[in-house]
């Protein structure tokens, strides 16, 4: 008995000495393996399928050494990229009415899932604005309308009254739940007797009229701040290649370029106005047009950067811009979907380039266009979108959600302003982008566009955790 006892005796010194030794190996510092069934990262899924929306997954991620055969997707939070000001949408006049129509709980409860943080919510940090009508309100108007004849070059008859009816209500609404909500306002057509064909659709601003333009924009911003609204970046244009829309106007690089170098550009540093100039604000195949202005220094040095859409051209086209001029910031401003479109090819295309595309090429920002729009896809102007369907459709006081509420929920609940992207490589079918956020939170969107499940490692700072994403499904990962 005293032999075996000395045995276990001698086996349980050199087991601990052992022991010991590891750890010196490894300076001491080795972090202990988490217990299994800790879990140390959320899942949000959606599937194309709609079988699952924005749902939180209940699996149990761990991070570990053991080697497996899926692929690595490598996060590297020590090399980063673009600060994140938000995602969202465009409140255009159409959404703001149907939203405030709606009765007093039900507007409250909705603003509060949209703009509110936390269980049930999703966090909407940017939204655009059209400085007068866009095609998406009831009606065209601007903000100095006229009668026939007559002009009003000091700006004197300027009012944004038109938008205290339902835009500014629910604005007010929006920044009590959200007060730190980014804005960024466009015109589609200044007012008819600015333009050399007296019409809202197409034509061009008279160089005449460009100073007094700028006194327009001035005015603008000064009113929605006298509201509480702070305007946080402009485009003199929305779409200013596609003069066909009502309202609308046709503004070449060379014409943007002159108005702001002198006449918007002094007009915001006479007035003592910080907010942005934002250039171009439309398709990714005319890199050429913010280039332009780029190149000229005089106008340049009022610009804070250039906004894009994606109806043609190749989201890669960011990425170029910003390696031409790295000074220069990059907005993703509008991108629809439509009523012939369907939830499984918008939500997996949306994803890729809106999301995932936009923020992997250097953008600040990604916005879908309408947030709301009525049942018969209204309110529109004669001539306006007929098929635009928002993130939301409004019938009186009931609503669902569509597509487009997902596609942004899937970035704007969980990556916060004030994120910085960050490094993560592509591995089999994943695509994905990767955030570190003010709290230290990583996250990634990761899209598998593939048929059938697929699963790999979720990779940081020499751990991994084999992760799967359902097949046509978009996950989001929090940890």
């Amino acid at each position: 008995m005293k032999k075996i006892f000395i045995f276990y005796l001698t086996l349980f010194a050199f087991l601990n000495f052992n022991a010991q030794c590891n750890k010196k190996g490894n300076g001491g510092s080795k972090p202990p393996e988490p217990p299994i069934g800790v879990n140390e990262a959320d899942l949000w899924l959606t599937k194309a399928n709609q079988t699952v929306l924005l749902q939180k997954q209940d699996k149990v991620v761990s991070f570990g050494n053991i080697n497996n055969a899926f692929p690595n997707v490598d996060v590297d939070e020590t090399k980063t990229y673009q600060t994140i000001d938000g995602f969202g949408y465009t409140l255009t006049g159409g959404s703001a009415m149907l939203i405030n129509l709606m009765d007093a709980a039900t507007k409250n409860n909705l603003l509060n899932e949209l703009f509110g943080a936390g269980e049930g919510k999703i966090g909407v940090s940017y939204l655009r604005l059209s400085m007068g009508a866009s095609d998406l309100d009831a009606s065209v108007f601007s903000y100095n309308d006229l009668p026939p004849g007559q002009t009003d070059v000091s700006q004197n008859n300027f009012s944004i009254a038109p938008d205290r009816t339902h835009l500014i209500p629910v604005l007010k609404s929006i920044l009590a739940i959200n007060p730190s909500i980014k804005i960024i306002a466009t015109p589609w057509s200044p007012p008819t007797w600015m333009k050399d064909n007296n019409n809202t659709i197409g034509g061009s601003l008279k160089p005449e009229y460009y100073n007094s333009y700028a006194t327009y924009f001035v005015k603008y911003i000064q009113a929605m701040k006298a509201e509480g609204i702070n305007i946080t970046a402009i485009t003199p244009q929305n779409e200013p290649l596609h003069p066909g829309n009502n309202p609308s106007m046709y503004m070449t690089a060379v014409q943007q370029r002159d108005f702001i170098k002198n006449s918007l550009g002094p007009a915001f540093q006479a007035a003592g106005i910080t907010t942005k100039i934002v250039v171009y604000d439309h398709n990714l195949d005319r890199p050429d047009y913010p280039t332009t202005i780029y190149d000229d220094a005089d106008a340049a040095k009022y610009v804070d950067g250039a906004a894009f859409h994606l109806y043609a051209g190749d989201v890669s086209v960011m990425g170029n811009l910003h390696n031409a001029f790295p000074n220069k910031n990059l907005y993703f401003t509008e991108q629809w979907t439509g009523s012939s479109g369907t939830f499984d090819g918008d939500l997996q295309w949306h994803i890729k380039n809106v999301i995932i595309g936009t923020m992997r090429n250097w953008s600040k920002t990604a916005l879908e266009w309408n947030l709301a729009n009525d049942p018969s896809y209204g309110p529109h102007t004669p001539g306006g979108c007929t098929q635009c369907k928002g993130a939301l459709t409004i019938s009186g006081s009931g609503y669902s959600r569509n597509v487009a509420y997902y596609i942004i929920a899937h970035a704007s609940k969980f990556v916060t302003p004030g994120s910085v992207r960050i490094e993560s490589n592509f591995a089999g079918a994943i695509q994905n982008v990767a955030f570190l956020r003010p709290d230290g939170k990583k996250v990634m969107i990761a899209l598998n566009e593939g048929d059938t499940p697929f699963t790999f490692n979720l990779k940081y700072k020499g751990k991994w955790a084999p992760i799967a994403v359902d097949g046509k499904s978009v996950m989001t990962i929090v940890w």
